[in-house]
């Protein structure tokens, strides 16, 4: 058989990477849970016979994905090559295995071409509930943090383990929701290894070696030669957040050599009795993202594109949690993670990374049930209800940070109407919080206000995963801070930034969550984006007179101009 040319082979890449998208866009269609559906809290992709990953869907998370590139070969290994036949489907939500904490399941399915086994497809989707303590930060160990499910097969030769089914019910709070998205999984897989075959057959492929080759070196090639046009060096970062009860420090050192990125995390905070620290793999999966962002955004995401960034820490430092270390709430820690390595790149790379952003998502979530400090009407439910936020992203060189946007996990913040139609709760605010991004040449972000309560008849436990109430978003030269996070009940009563608290009938949840960083000093911005800002109510005039240095009377007359409607 011919050799297909490397024109062919640029559309087979091409044809790849859409049949992943399409992938993943099925699993949006099909989950049950609203993490999956309204935030794209997932990832999609395929690998080669020898579990490399060739191409990932652009709809997802990096701490997925990235992760996920790392968990194919685990599967190969548990299962073993000379157990996998057509019809397997395979699963688990081990967190030193899959991405990093029970709350996420994958599923891998081998694909088998004219009786040939010749790859994989695989996904993860973040799931409502595992059973245990629920999503949260207070477990002692991973063993209180819910159901764990071992790599093992779903389904065998096309029938599905009865069994496994039942256990996973009987585990859980949302059993009919956990099931149908593990069904999703899988289906989504059965999409993808379906249009994996069309192309084989157009492009007479008997497997995927040709263009596996291809792909893994011209990737490698092209990240190799953005290493090494950097000059060499080494530079650290560090950032303290709030942790649990008590601050973390994120501390690394960043190496750049010939044909590879360091990141040696020593020197970053041992582990937390509670559940905020991070299996490796998922420390490894933001670096290098962080990593690629600033120096090979391009270069699509697979096995060899990801391997010149290498990633090392302490075991058992907070950033290579070993087992039985409690994981649940690994992103607030992971997400932090890039901003780490920005502190220490941006001296080797000036004027190229951002100042720092919110980070983590805003998450929380609700567990609603009748009142008990009184008779409940006969409608009320219990239910549990997890909602996606975030705050704003850190102002970059060039332009402001985003509003409301979470970087790094990508993740869309959830719609109130998506949130609401779940169960029983009410989100009384959703908007803007004006004057949270950090004043800078450059700006950043803002973050949102949010009040949450619940219907007549519910009281609730609020789970919070929030950090940057002690520790805001640290400008970058010169920029200033971002406003820092804010949560309590409209009574007056304080609650804590992590944890499970009791919210009782009639009693609301108010939160502000943080700005991101400036970029620069304040008093170099653009006037005209300072009055832009004023009359759309980013900031108010308070800020503009004492950051920015605008007189009360332009200040006057940009408010009344912006009152009559006219456009900045």
């Amino acid at each position: 058989m011919t050799q297909p040319s490397k024109v062919a082979y640029q559309v087979m890449w091409n044809r790849l990477i859409s049949v992943v998208e399409e992938q993943a866009q099925a699993l949006v269609r099909t989950a049950f849970s609203t993490s999956v559906r309204e935030a794209g809290d997932l990832s999609a992709g395929v690998y080669n016979e020898a579990g490399q990953m060739l191409a990932q869907a652009v709809t997802g998370t990096p701490g997925h994905v990235n992760a996920m590139a790392d968990a194919v070969p685990h599967f190969i290994r548990r299962i073993g090559a000379e157990n996998m036949v057509e019809g397997d489907i395979y699963i688990t939500n081990d967190p030193w295995e899959g991405t990093g904490h029970l709350h996420d399941i994958t599923v891998v399915t081998p694909s088998f071409h004219q009786g040939r086994h010749v790859g994989f497809f695989a996904c993860t989707a973040h799931i409502v509930d595992i059973g245990g303590r629920g999503f949260g930060a207070d477990a002692n160990s991973v063993y209180e943090e819910g159901l764990y499910i071992p790599i093992m097969k779903f389904a065998d030769r096309g029938k599905v383990d009865q069994t496994l089914i039942r256990i996973i019910r009987g585990n859980v709070r949302e059993p009919d929701q956990l099931v149908g998205d593990i069904y999703a999984l899988a289906t989504c897989n059965d999409i993808g290894h379906r249009r994996l075959i069309d192309m084989m057959q157009e492009f007479g492929l008997a497997d995927l070696a040709g263009i596996s080759d291809f792909i893994l070196t011209n990737s490698r090639r092209a990240t190799l030669d953005r290493i090494n046009a950097l000059k060499p060096g080494v530079a650290d970062g560090h950032m303290r957040i709030d942790g649990y009860s008590n601050p973390v420090d994120l501390k690394v050192r960043l190496t750049i050599e010939k044909d590879r990125i360091l990141c040696d995390w020593d020197g970053t905070s041992g582990l937390d009795k509670k559940g905020i620290n991070v299996p490796l793999v998922y420390t490894k999966a933001y670096a290098c993202y962080a990593l690629k962002c600033a120096i090979a955004p391009e270069i699509p995401n697979n096995a060899a594109s990801l391997a010149p960034f290498e990633v090392v820490a302490p075991e058992d430092s907070i950033v290579n949690a070993r087992h039985p270390a409690p994981v649940a709430l690994r992103h607030v820690i992971g997400h932090m993670v890039p901003d780490t390595v920005y502190d220490a790149l941006d001296k080797l790379l000036p004027d190229t990374v951002p100042a720092e952003g919110a980070g983590c998502l805003c998450n929380f979530q609700v567990s609603l049930r009748p009142r008990t400090d009184a008779p409940a009407p006969k409608s009320a439910v219990r239910a549990e209800v997890l909602t996606f936020n975030s705050g704003g992203s850190g102002a970059r060189p060039a332009l402001d940070g985003m509003n409301a946007t979470a970087f790094p996990s990508g993740v869309m913040t959830m719609p109130v109407e998506a949130t609401e139609q779940v169960g029983p709760v009410i989100i009384w605010r959703k908007e803007l919080r004006p004057d949270s991004g950090g004043a800078g040449k450059s700006r950043g972000g803002l973050g949102q206000f949010m009040e949450v309560g619940a219907r007549d008849g519910h009281e609730f436990d609020f789970q919070a995963m929030f950090d940057r109430v002690n520790h805001p978003a640290r400008g970058r030269r010169g920029g200033s801070e971002g406003a820092p996070t804010t949560i309590g009940q409209d009574d007056g009563t304080p609650m804590k930034g992590k944890g499970k608290q009791f919210v009782p009938h009639g009693r609301r949840v108010l939160m502000a969550f943080p700005g991101g960083a400036g970029y620069g000093p304040a008093s170099e911005r653009d006037p005209a984006q300072v009055r832009r800002d004023l009359a759309l109510g980013y900031i108010s005039a308070e800020v503009a007179a004492r950051d920015y240095g605008l007189d009360r009377a332009e200040i006057d007359a940009i408010l009344a101009r912006a009152r009559m409607g006219e456009v900045f």
